[in-house]
């Protein structure tokens, strides 16, 4: 017998929103099942059923902002409880904005309110670093079946054998889960090229210490089709309508 699922998730597995928006959303009476608007928290529905958004949904959805920042070392992708580092969203600036003709004019004034990070940069990486206010963009980026590669570039101090490399590509393990497949190669004599599916915690730095390789440097270049390109350090853009990562 079919069992009724928390309307939330359903609107979460359709990819048209997160469940906290879904929350959100159903509140204000935003959100119908079968033509008909439910407002009750916690409502659930069948999965055969027709769940759909309302106009002053999707409108809300639309306002939404989502940017690119090249973090600099010493900033952190998260918000510190402690505030011993400054969070990366502490860049994101009118004074920090890169203005570009392609921005067709967009103010670098926005209300930052929910604006989070959408993946993360450790504090001595730097980069391509994403920040949004759309929970289907932060699903998308950092979901857990997310198909979006993350390029980096990795100044490493160490050698590495044929043998090493192919591990990098395939066959470590960390925190006890064998590794996606990595697209791993040397850009020059000094500097190695990572493409991966996942993102777990410090895990090139890791990855490249499990074969004897010292991390220098690690900069994300990367992520899907859109690339980090002449942003400067510290500074931050939009994400435009007609790009797609």
């Amino acid at each position: 017998m079919e069992e009724k699922v928390r309307v939330s998730k359903l609107l979460s597995e359709l990819g048209l929103c997160s469940r906290r928006e879904a929350d959100s959303y159903i509140e204000q009476g935003l959100v119908t099942v079968a033509g008909e608007v439910v407002n009750e928290l916690g409502v659930r529905a069948y999965r055969h059923q027709k769940i759909e958004l309302q106009s002053g949904a999707r409108a809300q959805q639309a306002s939404r902002i989502t940017v690119i920042l090249n973090k600099p070392v010493g900033y952190i992708s998260h918000y510190d409880d402690e505030q011993e580092y400054q969070p990366a969203a502490s860049l994101i600036t009118p004074e920090n904005y890169f203005a570009s003709p392609l921005d067709k004019g967009r103010s670098p004034r926005f209300h930052t309110k929910g604006l989070a990070p959408a993946g993360r940069l450790d504090i001595d990486s730097t980069g391509m670093l994403v920040l949004t206010q759309d929970g289907r963009m932060a699903k998308l980026l950092i979901g857990e079946n997310s198909p979006i590669e993350k390029e980096y570039l990795v100044r490493v101090e160490g050698r590495l054998s044929f043998e090493e490399l192919d591990r990098l590509r395939h066959g470590l393990s960390l925190d006890g889960v064998v590794l996606k497949p990595a697209q791993v190669s040397w850009q020059n004599a000094d500097q190695l090229r990572f493409v991966l599916r996942e993102g777990r915690k410090r895990q090139i730095r890791r990855m490249c210490e499990m074969v004897g390789l010292k991390v220098l440097g690690l900069k994300r270049v990367r992520m899907g089709r859109i690339s980090l390109g002449p942003l400067p350090a510290g500074q931050w853009r939009y994400v435009r309508p007609e790009e797609q990562f």
